[in-house]
């Protein structure tokens, strides 16, 4: 299968700003929905009721985690593009796990020499040594930290990715393994085994689809099977948003989780269609330090923001409005993750990641994809 003529939008070896910006605001989004919905026992009071105009807002950041897999879906098909299975299984270790350990040290001291209690995930020492491999949920033992678990979705990600580039990734060969894919998670879904679900993932796999469609738009230009990719996956979307939303409120009640059907059907309608303009080329932002440094930051902020939140509110709620807090916290979250990024992250990585002989060959410069968030 040819692809079509490369679009004038599409620039495979440039960075795109554009999903700096995007990721930030996913992370701001979950940050939102933790700080303002679901950290009751942080606060010692449900959120919605300290903060009533802004819950049904800030409770669809839950679906933030949507976006995110967009992204994923779309700049991993970016990155492994022309690479190899050693140089992408490499990508992946030097971008993850750095600051995955930072911040599983983070949650092993807040709670092994504070008398932090909110949210303690009560583990042995094993359990922590366990968590540092990030396979914890394959041995049935608790995320040390609540936000791991959609690193878990990204890691089955990354092995079935490194099924496709074994075999080589070209135009039709990622038309054919996201149409088995986006085919296997819909009959999994209606299967409901719970072994075939953790492989093909039929609540996810919607989304790595869509956004790896995106990128075949993006790099190749429009053809209608990556658009129908996209169509289907928006409305396979819709039913797994739909039905995690409805969990949230069934456990903690509409009052304490007050979002509607209409309005996770518009935020994940909009997290399609910002996606589809990035591919279009019609959402372009100006490369920038300040966009990169946002970019940066996000994974840190997703991994820190809940042990930042544990070891602050309860010391500062009292003493200053309620959001006064969340304002003075947030930012604190933001700081504390660009301080990671800057002076541990990116050192580490440089450290770790090999040196690549020169080249007199123009190899693709990828955008690296991070990591998600729930």
């Amino acid at each position: 299968m040819r692809p079509p003529n490369r679009p004038r939008h599409a620039h495979g070896n440039g960075r795109l700003a554009e999903l700096d910006l995007l990721r930030f605001i996913a992370a701001l989004a979950v940050l939102a929905f933790h700080f303002l919905i679901a950290f009751a026992s942080v606060w010692g009071d449900r959120p919605a009721e300290l903060f009533p105009a802004l819950a049904p807002f800030a409770g669809l950041g839950i679906l933030g985690v949507e976006l995110f897999f967009v992204i994923s879906g779309f700049v991993i098909l970016m990155s492994v593009w022309g690479r190899g299975l050693g140089a992408f299984a490499r990508s992946r270790l030097v971008r993850l796990y750095p600051a995955y350990w930072l911040s599983l040290a983070a949650v092993a001291a807040l709670y092994g020499l504070t008398g932090a209690k909110a949210l303690d995930p009560k583990l042995s020492p094993g359990e922590y040594l366990v968590n540092a491999s990030m396979f914890q949920r394959l041995f049935k033992i608790v995320d040390a930290n609540g936000v791991y678990w959609s690193l878990w979705a990204e890691l089955r990600f990354y092995l079935l990715m490194a099924i496709l580039v074994i075999i080589g990734v070209t135009y039709g060969r990622v038309l054919v393994f996201a149409g088995v894919w986006l085919a296997a998670a819909f009959g999994a879904e209606l299967l409901g085994n719970e072994i075939v679900n953790e492989i093909v993932m039929p609540r996810y796999a919607p989304y790595f689809v869509a956004g790896m469609a995106l990128y075949l738009i993006h790099k190749h230009g429009s053809a209608w099977l990556p658009w129908l990719y996209v169509v289907a996956g928006w409305g396979m979307s819709l039913h797994s948003a739909l039905e995690r939303v409805h969990g949230r409120i069934k456990v903690a009640g509409f009052a304490n989780m007050p979002v509607s059907d209409v309005g996770v059907i518009v935020t994940v309608t909009l997290i399609f269609a910002a996606m589809s303009l990035v591919a279009l080329g019609m959402l372009r932002l100006r490369p920038s330090r300040v966009l990169t440094a946002l970019g940066g930051t996000t994974y840190p902020l997703y991994l820190f923001h809940s042990v930042v939140a544990v070891a602050l509110i309860p010391r500062l709620t009292g003493t200053l409005p309620p959001w006064a807090t969340a304002l003075l916290v947030t930012l604190a979250a933001v700081v504390v993750s660009y301080l990671v990024y800057s002076f541990a992250e990116r050192p580490i990585q440089r450290l770790l990641k090999p040196r690549r002989p020169s080249q007199t060959t123009t190899a693709p410069v990828v955008q690296e994809e991070k990591a998600s968030v729930p």
